[in-house]
């Protein structure tokens, strides 16, 4: 109970935070309005909102997705448990780069609406609804890139957005056998899968999807400061837990951290319900400082995508990824850039570094090898997918991810079935 509650101060302190910051960086009139025009912005794959509107109106955009999703989450009376923080992460960290309230409301509604046709729960099917909104690209695409007239856009997006988020659940289920559990980002297949069929459908239809670039290079010290600010407070929230035994405190959440470390992270792999809130939280305050690190270390820019890529890296900490199951598939990525000679700091390659740790249940069932693997292949084809689907998907990360962890698997499976027969 008393790290349900702490999680939940987590969570109010960062939407809170990133509202005043926003409210700060771009004051209260300006903020509010960049935040609005937000909205009505183009959000496909790669548009940094910090790099459209500033820094100021992308945080206010970030307080208002994640309060959205944390709402969500309270109106279902689901608690927040591994999964769920992966999920308010992930909204959080794409608002930066795509999700707005606007583009996610249609999808968790349909999803919700999904839930009632087959006589379930909305709750049961809200973990769906938050990441699904992955899709969110594609409402503001016929909403305000068609061309059409506001008056037919607006609900027509509307009603496709509410459509999609139907249709999320039963595809979500399907992608999830064939990987079996080893992509930590299955919505990004999903999504993807959906998308590929939806940019088909507007490329017939006669519709111009031209690709998005925007990507800002400005640093900005705010921007830089969010994740060790978040490693900050997650580690004042775990000193919260229990003020009178800070030694001991820390201690037992080290403890907790190292079994975390031996845990495979294949879906669901749910650190707060198997092992505690205080590993879960240390594990993503580590995690977020390594990766943050690492993007100092390369001198990226700490832009909008790359802070969702961290955020992301820090939600599923808490849901799957710790730094035993990370690094090799980090490092195949690596390789990859560099046997291909790609420019690392392109916004795919630099993105996949961030991305690619969707395949850590690889690492952390079949060992390191088999994790860098992945993460080569995975760089090899996250290029081609963004093609596929128009950036409709915002996780085209996770839509390679399951590919590339589909592809493995099933040969894995085959071999050893094989053998035992």
């Amino acid at each position: 109970m008393q790290g349900t509650k702490t999680l939940n101060v987590f969570i109010v302190i960062l939407v809170l935070g990133f509202f005043v910051g926003g409210m700060v960086m771009g004051q209260l009139g300006p903020a509010l309005n960049g935040f609005l025009r937000l909205q009505v912005t183009p959000a496909r794959l790669v548009t940094d909102f910090t790099a459209v509107m500033g820094v100021g109106p992308t945080l206010v955009n970030v307080a208002a997705v994640g309060a959205l999703g944390y709402l969500f989450l309270k109106i279902n009376r689901l608690e927040l448990r591994g999964a769920e923080l992966a999920a308010l992460f992930t909204m959080m960290g794409f608002a930066f780069f795509g999700k707005t309230v606007f583009n996610c409301v249609p999808i968790l509604l349909g999803v919700s609406l999904s839930a009632l046709l087959v006589r379930r729960k909305p709750r049961d099917y809200a973990l769906i609804a938050m990441f699904g909104t992955a899709m969110g690209p594609l409402i503001t695409f016929i909403a305000f890139e068609l061309g059409m007239r506001q008056i037919f856009a607006l609900p027509g997006s509307f009603l496709i957005g509410t459509g999609i988020g139907m249709v999320l659940p039963p595809i979500a289920i399907a992608m999830l056998r064939l990987h079996q559990g080893y992509n930590l980002y299955n919505i990004g297949l999903s999504a993807g899968f959906v998308g590929l069929f939806t940019a088909s459908l507007s490329e017939a239809a006669g519709a111009d999807i031209l690709p998005l670039s925007m990507w800002g290079t400005s640093p900005e010290p705010l921007l830089i400061a969010i994740i060790p600010a978040i490693s900050l407070i997650a580690m004042c929230c775990l000193v919260a837990e229990n003020p009178k035994g800070v030694g001991q405190t820390f201690k037992e959440a080290f403890g907790d951290f190292a079994k975390i470390s031996t845990m495979t992270g294949r879906l669901p792999s749910d650190f707060v319900d198997y092992v505690s809130s205080r590993g879960a939280l240390l594990n993503a305050a580590i995690m977020g400082l390594l990766f943050w690190g690492l993007m100092l270390f390369l001198r990226a820019p700490i832009n909008g995508p790359v802070l969702g890529g961290l955020f992301t890296v820090v939600g599923f900490s808490f849901f799957g990824k710790h730094p035993r199951n990370v690094v090799s598939v980090m490092l195949g990525v690596v390789a990859a850039i560099l046997f291909f000679g790609l420019d690392i700091y392109s916004p795919a390659p630099l993105l996949a570094i961030l991305f690619c740790t969707a395949l850590a249940p690889l690492a952390g069932e079949f060992g390191p090898v088999v994790g860098f693997i992945a993460g080569f292949l995975h760089l090899v084809i996250v290029d081609r997918t963004g093609t596929w689907h128009g950036g409709m998907d915002l996780y085209n990360n996770g839509f390679a991810a399951g590919l590339t962890a589909t592809l493995i698997v099933s040969i894995i499976e085959w071999y050893r079935s094989a053998r035992e027969a």
